[in-house]
Order: C-alpha cells, then structure tokens, then sequence
C-alpha cells in the first residue's frame, strides 16, 4: 500500500507549512476553508510575500525519498487513490490527500466496512468518564465494533485501554507524525496500538503536533466513525469540535449524560439538549448502528451474585455510598465491610475520592 506521488507532496507540504499555519491562523481557527485550498493558494495564503522559501523547498520534493522515509520509520502510505481508503475521507473540499499508518495497513479497509465508533472526551476526566470510556472501549471492541479515538490523555486513551483489553480493534489518529507517540507518556500504548490496531495521521514522519492540526485531526476521527460518542467535555472543549465536524457529516453522534453540576457534563449534556443520542452503555450505541434491540439489555452483575450481595448493590445504587449509610439500611457492620470488599474485587463498585462507594458503569 502507497500513496501516489501526487497525494504525498500534499501531505510533505502539511508537514511543512506546520509553523506557517499556525501563525497565520492563531489559536482558535478551525480549518475547513483553508484546508480546502490547493497547494498553490495554501501557500500563497500562509506564506504570503515569504512563500519563496517554501517553494525552493518544494522543488526539491522527491515522492521515491518520501517513500523510503515513510518506510524507515515503520509507516505505510494511503491515499484517496486506494481502493482500501475510507471513502468519507475522499470528499469534501476539506478532504485528507495522505494517511500515513503505523500497524497492519488492511485494518484502514476494516474502517470502510465496519460501523466504527469514535469516542471522545476531556483530558482530564473524572473517574466516573474514566470508567465509562473505558467500558464503552471494552464493550464495543468485544462486539466487534472498531474504536476511534486521539490517544490524548484521559478519556481518549481509556477508551483505546478499554478496547485493547477486549482484543478488539482500536484506531489512534494524531496530530502529529504517525511514528511519534504523543503525548509522550502515551509511548506504551501507541506501542500496543499498533501492534493489534492502527495509528494513523495526515501529517507525515516525525512532523510535531501545531494546535491547528488537532482539530484537523478531529475531523479525521469524525469522518472514520459512523457515530461519534462525547463522554465528557466543557463547553468549548476539543470534543465539541469533533462532535461538529460529526454533525457537518451527517454522522450520528451520542453523548454520555453528567451530573448538571459538573463543568465536565456541560458539553454532553449540552448536545443532549440539542438531540444527541443519550448514551448510556454500549448498547445504545449498537442500538443506533444496527437498529433497535441489536444492544444488549443486561444487568452488569454476575448471574450467580450472592442475594446479600445483591441487596448491598442495591442500596448503594439507590445512593447509600458510605458504609455509616449502608449500615443504617439493616446491614451489620462486619457484613457492610466485607460485601464491599468482595463487589470491589468484582468491579462493580469503587470509592471515590471521598471515601464513599459508588456504582461502576
């Protein structure tokens, strides 16, 4: 698999008007409209009087050199060109001209013939997105649904963890160069990606991230997801933009609800508000890739679980987080305690912060 001549001098030219870009756009910008330009405007529009620099630079563009560089970094090529490219990724004026791809490059046609799903959020999430990430990445990977996401830090990578843990398949898309993790402390996991999924970027080897290319990037995730699911997100978050670009699209796109409190629901919530799908376990997204019903409707707790068990779970899904609470519902001490030892070993409640249990997705 390679990118035509033609398609990587596009992707070469990203890489190096990364700097010009970002100047010439400042901060919060998205890019549609210039990313729509041809090679010859782009430059024009980003360079201005200065845009002999980048022609020289141009002129010397060798697509056999891209190739084997692409190459010596462990990445394969794509373009519009192949039959194998996601055909959403061909359209528009702001279409993708070059993906380069670190991981098994057969697994780009899985993304054109499967639903996948694109699941997006805050980077600093609380333990309840966490954990909800998390299971959707588990329970779409383990029903065969491939994952999409920025391997950002938190809710992006818990749901990248959640798939992998699974055996399923998941999809990095960054903004920088395919071949460098990002963030760094991300190294493991762009590792493990790759090695049972795919990374992938427009931006060519080595390239680093401008803050203009994450939103360009987040079209990316977009377009690869038949749905796009924001599980926790502020206002003017990242995620919002990506859950736009999915609306521009004709996508469908979910949210996960929040407390009405937390600044970190404000964005899902916001787009519930606005006639987003609620989600609220992976089978409501199946339910809206396969039809109704296609979800299943299941109660989270082992079949066998202990009647005592049972009725602790209960009264702590009622709201009776504290064991002084659970206690005063007719449970004996001793019994509070080593139920709540035993459902946390099973995973279906935790403590936060405060001590107190809560439920877990």
């Amino acid at each position: 698999m390679t990118a035509c001549d033609r398609c990587l001098r596009r992707g070469a030219l990203l890489g190096i008007l990364g700097p010009w870009i970002a100047r010439a756009l400042g901060e919060h910008r998205r890019l549609p409209a210039v990313l729509a330009l041809d090679d010859e405007a782009l430059v024009a529009a980003v360079c201005g009087r200065r845009r002999g620099l980048i022609d020289a630079e141009l002129a010397g563009f060798d697509p056999g050199e891209e190739r084997r560089r692409s190459a010596t970094a462990g990445l394969a090529t794509s373009c519009p060109h192949a039959e194998s490219f996601p055909p959403v990724l061909r359209h528009g004026p702001d279409a993708v001209a070059a993906l380069w791809l670190r991981g098994d490059p057969a697994g780009l046609a899985a993304l054109s013939r499967e639903h996948s799903v694109a699941v997006v959020g805050a980077r600093r999430p609380s333990a309840y997105g966490l954990e909800t990430a998390n299971a959707l990445g588990r329970e779409l990977a383990a029903a065969g649904v491939p994952v999409v996401s920025g391997m950002a830090l938190g809710i992006d990578s818990a749901a990248h963890e959640g798939a992998l843990e699974a055996g399923g398949f998941t999809v990095a898309v960054l903004a920088g160069g395919a071949d460098v993790p990002y963030p760094r402390s991300r190294a493991g996991l762009h590792r493990r990606i790759a090695a049972s999924g795919l990374v992938l970027s427009e931006m060519p080897p080595g390239a680093r991230p401008f803050r203009w290319s994450f939103p360009a990037r987040n079209r990316i995730m977009a377009g690869l997801g038949a749905m796009t699911v924001v599980v926790e997100g502020t206002v003017n978050s990242g995620s919002l933009i990506t859950a736009g670009f999915a609306q521009d699209l004709g996508r469908d796109l979910g949210a996960v609800p929040g407390q009405i409190t937390s600044v970190l629901a404000a964005g899902p919530n916001g787009l519930i508000a606005e006639g987003a799908q609620v989600v609220r376990s992976a089978a409501d997204v199946l339910d809206v890739l396969y039809g109704p019903g296609a979800g299943p409707r299941r109660d989270a707790r082992p079949p066998s679980l202990d009647p005592r068990l049972g009725a602790l779970l209960d009264a702590i899904e009622r709201g009776a987080g504290s064991p002084d609470q659970l206690a005063s519902e007719s449970f004996e001490t001793a019994e509070v305690v080593a139920g709540l030892t035993e459902l946390e070993l099973l995973g279906l409640v935790r403590r936060d912060a405060g001590g107190n249990y809560l439920r877990c997705p």
